[in-house]
C-alpha cells in the first residue's frame, strides 16, 4: 500500500510575524511530503523525491539505541553503531567509506538513546549502489576478532576526545546524564564507559545484531533527486527477501520510576575546569506528550538568543556567567529538563545560582509578554524552515520525528501546535515541570576545589540503576567475507543527472561596494554576508583579536537601537545575526525569511555604518571573550593550533591568535575598536553577497536600500602587507604540557601557496590523500589500522599570502609519540610512493563532490562566493573549481607532493607530558618542552 503525505492538508505552515515588528509577514514552512509503503517482512519505506536536488540521502534508521544496551554493556548500540559500518561478506573492511568517498558522497552513522541509523549523500546515480550497501549490513555483516577489537578501541579514543578532553565534557555526559534519570531505561550514557566497553565479547556483538537488526526494526528514508518507481524497484531487489529472524526482539518490562519528592544537591569534581559550572536538573517528558510545543516555547524564551531571559539575567546584565542555557531532551519514552550555566571569571558560585534561581521562578510565577511569545514562536518556525532547505535535511526531521513519536507528520503537527501556545500554556508548563521538589541541583569544579576525603565519582546518583536485559546468544552461524573471487560487487552507478551550477551575477554600486547575487532555493530564505578585506591580518601586532573583537561589538548596539533591542527586534523577526574575522576578511552575515527582509536590512545596515561601542559594551564584550578564551586554552586540540600557528608564522600577521588571547583582549580600548571599524569597514573594501530565494534584481534593490546610502571616505583603502613572512625561526616540534588532559592531541603543518595560485590545487589533491576523509592515509593509518584515535585528517587552509597544510589528531596521551611518528610518515610517503590514475581520480572525485554538496545551501553557497571575493578569485570559480581540481595528474600530484615533507613540518602536542615525553624526546631530542602556565601566544616565541 502507499500513501501520499501533504501534511495538514495545505502546500504551506504559515505564521506570522508579530504585529510590532517593523513588516509584519507570514513565514511559511513547507510541510514533508512524502510516500510510505510497508515491505511484507516490515521494513518501512518513505520516499522524498525532489527533482531539484543535486544529491540523494539514504537514512536507516533502526529501532535500537543506548537504552538497549545489555546488562552490564553500556555504549554497545553505539560500539555496534560502529562494527557494522565496516565489513560485510561482499566488502572487506572499510568498503563502504571508499565507495562513497569516491563517488564524491559523504556518510556517517549515529546512536541516540532510541535509535541508531546509518546515512550516505551522494551524486543520484549512486543511489542503487548506497541502497546495496545498506542490505548488506542488515543481512551479510561480518563481525570478526579484528573488526570487534578495532572498533572499540576507537569508540574508547572517541570518550576520550568527546568526554576527558573537553573540559565541560564530563559534565554534560557524566554528571548532568547520569542525575537525569533514576529507575529510567535512559539511565546509562549512550558513550557508556570504558570499563564496561572493555569488558564486552564479540559473542556479545553477534548476539546484539541478531537480535535487533531485522527489517521489522527498520526505516528506510530516501531523500532528494530520484525516481520513486524505480526506487521501488530497487528496494523489493534488495529487501524483500531478507527475513526477520524466528526469535522475538528482546523486550526489557520497563522499570517504574519513584518519582522524586525532595531536591537532591549534587558536586562534582574534574582536571581542567577553568570556570565552575552550576546545573539544575528537573524530570521532562516524551517527545509525543501534549505539553511538548509549550515546553518548546519556553526553552526559547528561556535561552534562545540574545534576547532570551537566561542570557540578558546572568550573561549580559549581571555578567555573573560566561553563558546559560535552558535544555529541553524530549526523548520516545520520557524526558528531561536542564538548566546549565558556567560561572564566569572571578564571580561566586553561589550568586549564579541564586540569579538562576530567580528567573526559573520569575517564569513560575508570572505570565510571559505577549512580545516573548510571538518572539519564541517566530524563531521556531524560522529554524525549521532553514532545517528544511535541503533534502538531507527534510530526511532528518522525518526520521527523528518517526523515532522520538512513532509519527512522521510530527514535525509538522508540532509547529502547528507551537503557533496554538499561549502565555498561559507557557506558564503553566513552567509550574508543572520546573518543581523544585523533583529538583538535582549541580555543581561542578576543578579537582583543585574537591575537599579532602570526597569520593572520585562524588557526582554519581544514589538511586540504583535499573537491572537490563542479557541479550541471548546468537543461534546462526557468523559471517565471514568471502574470497574476492567469490563476491558480489556492487552495482554499477546509474547515468548521471544533470544539475545546474547556481549563477552568480554582480553589480557595484556607486560608492563601491561590490554586490553579488546568486538564486539558490524556492524555499523564502536569504543570507547575506558582508565581506570586508583585511581580518585579522589587519590587526595591530600587540592586539591580535581587535578584528574579531570588533566584529562581535558591532551587534552590540548600534544606531538608535540597544544590544538587547537588536537582539529583540531581529528575533522577533525570525532573523540571526552574527560575524567573524578569518585570516584575510572580516564577515558579518545576516540569515532571515524573504518576509523579514526589509525590517532586518534596516537593522543589518545599522550595525554596518552606526555601531555604537559603548564603553559599557566593551566592557562587557572583553569579559566575556577573555572567559571563553580561557575555556578555549584549556581544550587541547584548540590550543595545539594556536601554538601550531605561531610556530609556522612567528611574528608574521598570520602567527597571531586571530580571536586574540586573555591579555590583548583585556587590554582593548574603545578608541581601538572604532578605529579598527572606521579604517577597514568601508565600502570600497566591501563586497555583499546576497544568496537564497530572492530574485535577483529583487536583491540588488534590497542592497541599494540597505547600504547604497554607505559613505565611502576620501582617503584609499588600507592593505595588509607581508601577512606571511619568511619561514618562522625557532624549534621545530614543541611539546605543551597540560596536565590532566584526557587526550593529547597531535598537530604537524607545513606552508602551503597561496589560495589563487595554480599550485593550490595540486595541492588539494595531496591533502586530500594524506588526510581527506575516511580514505585518506592518516585516517586509515592511525585510526583504520590501529586504533589510536577517533580521527584523524589534514587540511589545507586557503590564505591571501599562503596558508598551511597541517594535519590534526586526537589520542590517549600514552600514544602521542607514536601517533606523532605516524603523522610525520604521512608526510614524506608521496615522496617516493607513486599515487595511480585511478586513486587520483577517487580522491578528486571526493573534493569535488564536497564543494558541490557545500553549494546546496544559501549560507553555503554564499561561503563559497565570500571565498572567491577574499582571495581575488573569479566568480566563475564556482564551475571552473571541479575542472581545475580534475586536471590533477599522478604527476601534477608527485611533484605537489615534493613540497610536503617531515624536515619541513611543524609539530605541537599537548597533552600531560609525562605519559609520552620520554618516548618522543627518544625519537626527537630537539623536542621542546613548556607548561602551558608558561605559554604566551602574545609572543611570535610563544615564550620558550
Amino acid at each position: 500500500m502507499t500513501r501520499t503525505a501533504a501534511l495538514l492538508g495545505a502546500s504551506l505552515l504559515a505564521l506570522c510575524t508579530p504585529a510590532f515588528a517593523q513588516t509584519p509577514a507570514p513565514i511559511s514552512v513547507p510541510p514533508l511530503e512524502f510516500t510510505h509503503r510497508e515491505l511484507a517482512n516490515g521494513l518501512d519505506v518513505y520516499a522524498m523525491p525532489d527533482a531539484t536536488a543535486g544529491t540523494v540521502t539514504v537514512t536507516l534508521w533502526y529501532n535500537v539505541g543506548g537504552k538497549d544496551d545489555p546488562q552490564g554493556r553500556s555504549g554497545f548500540a553505539h560500539l555496534f553503531e560502529h562494527i557494522l559500518s565496516r565489513k560485510t561478506v561482499n566488502l572487506p573492511y572499510g568498503q563502504i567509506s571508499t565507495l562513497v568517498e569516491n563517488a564524491g558522497g559523504s556518510r556517517n552513522a549515529s546512536t541516540g538513546q532510541d535509535f541508531t541509523n546509518y546515512y550516505e549523500t551522494v551524486p543520484p546515480q549512486y543511489l542503487e549502489t548506497m541502497l546495496w550497501t545498506h542490505a548488506e549490513r542488515m543481512a551479510r555483516p561480518v563481525v570478526d576478532q579484528a573488526v570487534f577489537d578495532a572498533e572499540r578501541s576507537i569508540v574508547k579514543e572517541e570518550l576520550r576526545q568527546r568526554v576527558f578532553a573537553p573540559p565541560y565534557g564530563r559534565f554534560g555526559r557524566f554528571v548532568i546524564g547520569d542525575n537525569s534519570f533514576d529507575e529510567s531505561i535512559y539511565r546509562r550514557s549512550v558513550i557508556g564507559s570504558i570499563e564496561e566497553l572493555d569488558s564486552a565479547q564479540i559473542e556479545d556483538a553477534r548476539a546484539f545484531h541478531e537480535a535487533y537488526y531485522r527489517p521489522a526494526t527498520a526505516t528506510m528514508i530516501v531523500s532528494g533527486n530520484f525516481d520513486p518507481v524505480q526506487l521501488d524497484r530497487w528496494v523489493d531487489q534488495y529487501f524483500a527477501d531478507i527475513p526477520n529472524p524466528d526469535r522475538p526482539v528482546p523486550a526489557l518490562e520497563r522499570p517504574v520510576e519513584t518519582p522524586r519528592t525532595a531536591p537532591r544537591q549534587v558536586e562534582a569534581y574534574a582536571p581542567n575546569v577553568p570556570l565552575p559550572a552550576v546545573g539544575v536538573i528537573y524530570p521532562g517528558v516524551a517527545a509525543n506528550h501534549s505539553d511538548g510545543a509549550a515546553l518548546d516555547v519556553l526553552q526559547a524564551i528561556m535561552s534562545r538568543g540574545e534576547s532570551s531571559r537566561l542570557y540578558q539575567a546572568l550573561v549580559y546584565r549581571t555578567q555573573l556567567a560566561s553563558n546559560a542555557s535552558f535544555g529541553v531532551n524530549a526523548m520516545e519514552e520520557d524526558g528531561v529538563i536542564s538548566v546549565t550555566a558556567i560561572v564566569a571569571q572571578g564571580k561566586a558560585i553561589a550568586d549564579v545560582e541564586a540569579a538562576l534561581d530567580a528567573e526559573l521562578t520569575r517564569v513560575r510565577d508570572e505570565p510571559v509578554t505577549a512580545a516573548e511569545l510571538a518572539e519564541a514562536r517566530t524563531e521556531i518556525v524560522a529554524s525549521e524552515l532553514r532545517q528544511r532547505e535541503t533534502a538531507s535535511g527534510r530526511a532528518f526531521i522525518l526520521g527523528q520525528a518517526i523515532v522520538s513519536e512513532n509519527n512522521p507528520r510530527a514535525a509538522d503537527e508540532r509547529l502547528a501546535a507551537i503557533q496554538a501556545v499561549t502565555a498561559a500554556d507557557v506558564q503553566r508548563v513552567a509550574r508543572m515541570y520546573l518543581n523544585d521538589q523533583a529538583r538535582v541541583s549541580v555543581r561542578y569544579q576543578d579537582e583543585s576545589a574537591r575537599p579532602a576525603g570526597a569520593p572520585e565519582e562524588s557526582w554519581r546518583n544514589p538511586a540504583p540503576v535499573p537491572t537490563f536485559l542479557t541479550v541471548p546468544p546468537a543461534i546462526l552461524a557468523a559471517n565471514e567475507l568471502l574470497p574476492e573471487d567469490q563476491r558480489t560487487a556492487p552495482p554499477e552507478p546509474g547515468e548521471p543527472r544533470a544539475m545546474a551550477t547556481p549563477r552568480a551575477v554582480e553589480r557595484t554600486l556607486s560608492n563601491g561596494l561590490r554586490v553579488i547575487v546568486a538564486r539558490s532555493t524556492e524555499l523564502p530564505i536569504m543570507n547575506v554576508q558582508l565581506v570586508m578585506a583585511g581580518g585579522a591580518a589587519g590587526d595591530p601586532a600587540d592586539r591580535p583579536g581587535l578584528a574579531s573583537m570588533t566584529v562581535g561589538l558591532a551587534t552590540q548596539g548600534a544606531g538608535d537601537r540597544s544590544a538587547p533591542e537588536i537582539a529583540r527586534t531581529l528575533e522577533a523577526l525570525g532573523a540571526d545575526i552574527g560575524g567573524g574575522a578569518g585570516a584575510d576578511s572580516t564577515t558579518l552575515f545576516l540569515s532571515a525569511p524573504v518576509a523579514s527582509a526589509e525590517a532586518a536590512g534596516a537593522v543589518f545596515a545599522d550595525v554596518v555604518q552606526r555601531p555604537i561601542f559603548a564603553e559599557e559594551e566593551v566592557a562587557r564584550s572583553r569579559t566575556q571573550a577573555v572567559n571563553a578564551l580561557r575555556v578555549n586554552l584549556r581544550q587541547p586540540g584548540p590550543l595545539a593550533a594556536l601554538v601550531l600557528n605561531r610556530l609556522a608564522f612567528g611574528a608574521a600577521p598570520y602567527g597571531a591568535p586571530a580571536s586574540g588571547t586573555p591579555d590583548s583582549v583585556a587590554a582593548m580600548t574603545r578608541d581601538q575598536i572604532a578605529g579598527f571599524h572606521d579604517r577597514w569597514w568601508r565600502p570600497d573594501n566591501a563586497a555583499l553577497i546576497i544568496t537564497g530565494g530572492m530574485e535577483p534584481e529583487e536583491a540588488f534593490a534590497f542592497a541599494e536600500r540597505t547600504l547604497g546610502g554607505w559613505e565611502r571616505p576620501s582617503e584609499p583603502a588600507p592593505e595588509a602587507a607581508d601577512r606571511a613572512g619568511g619561514a618562522a625561526p625557532g624549534p621545530r616540534i614543541v611539546v605543551v604540557d597540560l596536565p590532566g588532559a584526557g587526550q593529547a592531541a597531535v598537530t604537524a603543518a607545513v606552508r602551503g601557496p597561496r589560495r589563487s595560485d595554480a599550485a593550490y590545487y595540486p595541492l588539494s589533491v595531496v591533502n586530500s590523500v594524506i588526510g581527506g576523509g575516511q580514505n585518506g592515509h592518516l585516517f586509515q593509518e592511525v585510526r583504520a589500522r590501529r586504533g589510536l584515535s577517533y580521527g584523524a585528517y589534514s587540511n589545507l587552509a586557503a590564505r591571501v599570502d599562503g596558508g598551511l597544510l597541517s594535519a590534526s589528531t586526537q589520542t590517549k596521551n600514552e600514544s602521542a609519540a607514536e601517533v606523532v611518528d605516524l603523522v610525520l610518515a604521512e608526510f614524506d610517503r608521496l615522496r617516493t610512493e607513486a599515487v595511480t590514475d585511478q586513486a587520483v581520480t577517487d580522491r578528486e572525485t571526493f573534493i569535488t563532490g564536497g564543494f558541490s554538496r557545500a553549494l546546496e545551501t544559501t549560507g553555503g553557497l554564499g561561503g563559497v562566493l565570500a571565498d572567491a571575493v577574499t582571495y581575488g578569485l573569479p566568480l566563475g570559480e564556482i564551475e571552473s573549481y571541479p575542472q581545475r581540481i580534475a586536471a590533477t595528474t599522478p604527476e601534477s600530484l608527485m611533484a605537489a607532493a615534493r613540497g610536503v615533507g617531515s624536515d619541513e613540518a611543524y609539530v605541537v602536542v599537548v597533552g600531560q607530558a609525562d605519559l609520552f615525553i620520554d618516548a618522543l624526546r627518544a625519537a626527537h631530542p630537539a623536542v621542546v618542552v613548556i607548561p602551558a602556565a608558561a605559554l604566551d601566544l602574545n609572543s611570535p616565541t610563544l615564550g620558550l
